[in-house]
Parts: C-alpha cells; sequence; structure tokens
C-alpha cells in the first residue's frame, strides 16, 4: 500500500492543479449565466480537499499507525461528497470526485489491511 499511497499522493496533487482550473473557469461561467450556480465554488473545495489528501498521503505513506488511513478517508470522502453534491454545470468535477471516493475507499483497505 505504500506505493499506492506514493502514486496517489502524487496524481492528486497533479489533478489539484487541473480542478483548479476548471473550477475558476466554471465559477466565471456561473457569473456569467447568473443563475446561481455553485459548481464553481464545489470544484474549489474539492481541490482542496484532494491537495490536502495528496499531502496527506505522501506523508504518512511509511507509517504503521491508522491515523493517517482515517485521516485520508476523511479528506477524499469529504471531497468525494462536496463533488457529487455540487457539480451543476461542471461536469468534469463527477471524475475528479469518483478519484477521491477510489482513494477513500483504497484508504479503508489500507486501514483494514493493517488490521
Amino acid at each position: 500500500m505504500k506505493t499506492w499511497k506514493l502514486v496517489s499522493g502524487i496524481l492528486s496533487t497533479v489533478i489539484f492543479l487541473v480542478v483548479m482550473f476548471q473550477s475558476c473557469a466554471a465559477g466565471i461561467v456561473d457569473a456569467i449565466e447568473n443563475a446561481g450556480g455553485t459548481s464553481g465554488a464545489a470544484g474549489i473545495v474539492v481541490g482542496i480537499l484532494m491537495l490536502s489528501g495528496g499531502i496527506v498521503s505522501i506523508v504518512t505513506r511509511d507509517s504503521a499507525k491508522k491515523g493517517g488511513d482515517i485521516a485520508l478517508m476523511i479528506l477524499f470522502g469529504l471531497a468525494a461528497f462536496f463533488g457529487f453534491v455540487g457539480y451543476g454545470n461542471y461536469s468534469d468535477l463527477v471524475i475528479w470526485s469518483f478519484w477521491c471516493l477510489i482513494c477513500a475507499i483504497l484508504a479503508l483497505v489500507s486501514m483494514v489491511k493493517k488490521g
């Protein structure tokens, strides 16, 4: 699971840049349409949680304790929740939310595997 944590941490930090760029674009579209959309703000929240989860994943990859896995489940789980709930006109947010859900599930597997 060490390799997964390193890879998911690196991918999450790289994907963070894409999510933030797309969220800013979605926020501008929300403002132009003036329809009260919140998908840009939801994307920013997902991006920040994804970056936090990526950093925690990299830092705790060698830990034998369960605290890092619990933190990963919370961070990635919240990111997935906010992404699925608030995607609106920013449909790519569903893809990034699915990535966060996979990371949260794998953190659960890692915690259970540590026994």
